[in-house]
């Protein structure tokens, strides 16, 4: 073609440089012409009749792969393919040159829309329930670096005119540094495996890592990182391999079992504790939840009493009721009619080792809700009813000294 200009550019009197070199850039300009047209007709016209069809069809998976600009990309190759087209028309030197060059950039550009479909099945896939035990997005950055390594490979061998097998062959020699720079992509694989394969973490799942200040919400498993979104809305990035070489804690057993627990105790003043007398039994009676259990455990104990002759005149003889077990005997009921606690858990209420704090009373029961506000609504309001109750039962709660208790010790007044 370019011959052709030439002559005709010749037969107007121009010599023959001048009319290579206007031929050359008239057809040059030519081609950049019909890129652009083709470029613009794809983009505008083919991508927009595309986007209808793919919006007034059934399928989903299109509409992903239309947003994450799939087709966009795969439009830019009709340039590149007009050029390469073209390249004949120009002397086998040059023509070489831009074949070569053009194959580079329509295998760049392959590459780009891989990667493009890559995270469009990442994204149809978290459509799905499975996705949050078995995350792939690992698996793909592993396949996109595949598909980058041999596209480089690809686009160097069609540059210098070599054959790809020719490089692959010299990256053996190499595999010491590749294993150097990939290092944390090959653990990231491995521990991706091993999290999946043993059901370790999901998306979504509660879990606690103090050594990397990690408390919240699991919102990303990559190849190289697990991202957690923690309570203060800031974002934790852990090693996926140090969730398989350190420990953590998951709550997703927590969250599945329905129930939440409550583990906390009460300091009972030591020398508040003692024996029942028949005015407070008499009192424990009108108690709503202890009334049948004054009733039953007064004539067990008179029975007791009675069958082995204990002369009850004194109070350290026989069996009786103490305040504190009265009390323990209240929160017991009181928990099991609580309509906020797991009836199928475990539902205590102990006493521990006494301490210089006083007797530590704790109150061991699951809430059957496991979400955090109102398992903390739960909790507080138990224990501003056990808190309020205490002085019913003649007892008093530990609590060491305060500037006030000294002001009005020194000033004569009673607590």
């Amino acid at each position: 073609m370019v011959e052709y200009i030439m002559s005709w550019f010749i037969g107007y009197g121009l010599n023959e440089g001048t009319a290579r070199y206007l031929s050359t850039g008239i057809l040059i300009l030519f081609i950049a012409f019909l890129s652009i047209l083709a470029n613009f007709i794809t983009k505008k016209v083919v991508l927009r009749f595309l986007a209808l069809v793919i919006s007034n069809n059934k399928f989903a998976w299109d509409d992903v792969m239309y947003e994450r600009n799939v087709f966009h990309k795969l439009s830019q190759i009709v340039p590149a393919i007009i050029v390469y087209s073209f390249a004949p028309a120009f002397t086998e030197q040059i023509a070489l040159v831009i074949q070569r060059f053009s194959s580079a950039y329509i295998i760049l550009v392959g590459i780009f829309v891989l990667d493009a479909v890559f995270n469009s099945v990442d994204v149809i896939y978290r459509t799905y329930e499975v996705s949050k035990n078995k995350p792939i997005k690992g698996y793909l950055q592993v396949a996109k670096i595949f598909v980058y390594i041999i596209g480089g490979i690809l686009i160097i061998a069609t540059i210098i005119g070599k054959s790809p097998l020719l490089l692959l062959s010299g990256i053996g020699a190499l595999t010491a540094v590749i294993l150097l720079v990939f290092k944390d992509s090959l653990l990231g694989l491995v521990a991706g495996i091993q999290l999946s394969s043993n059901d370790m973490v999901r998306l979504g799942d509660w879990i606690e890592m103090p050594k990397y200040g990690a408390n919240g919400d699991v919102i990303d498993i990559s190849l190289n990182t697990v991202k957690v979104e923690n309570f203060d809305k800031t974002i934790t990035t852990i090693p996926t391999y140090a969730l398989v070489s350190d420990s953590f804690k998951n709550w997703r057993g927590m969250t599945q079992s329905g129930g939440r627990r409550i583990s906390r105790s009460l300091y009972i003043d030591a020398t508040s504790i003692t024996f029942c007398t028949d005015e407070m039994l008499e009192e424990f009676e009108k108690i709503h939840y202890l009334s049948d259990y004054i009733r039953t455990k007064k004539q067990e104990i008179a029975l007791y009493n009675l069958e082995n002759k204990i002369d009850t005149t004194h109070t350290v003889n026989g069996r009786r009721l103490t305040n504190l077990g009265t009390f323990r005997a209240y929160i017991q009921n009181y928990l099991k009619n609580h309509p906020k606690i797991h009836k199928e858990m475990v539902q205590m209420v102990r006493q521990l080792p006494p301490g210089e704090h006083g007797v530590p009373l704790e109150i061991y029961v699951f809430t059957n809700d496991t979400v955090w506000v109102n398992y903390e609504g739960i909790q507080s309001d138990i224990f501003d009813h056990i808190l309020a109750v205490v002085p019913q039962f003649g007892l008093r709660i530990f609590q060491n000294p305060t500037g006030y208790d000294f002001r009005c010790s020194l000033s004569g007044q009673s607590k």
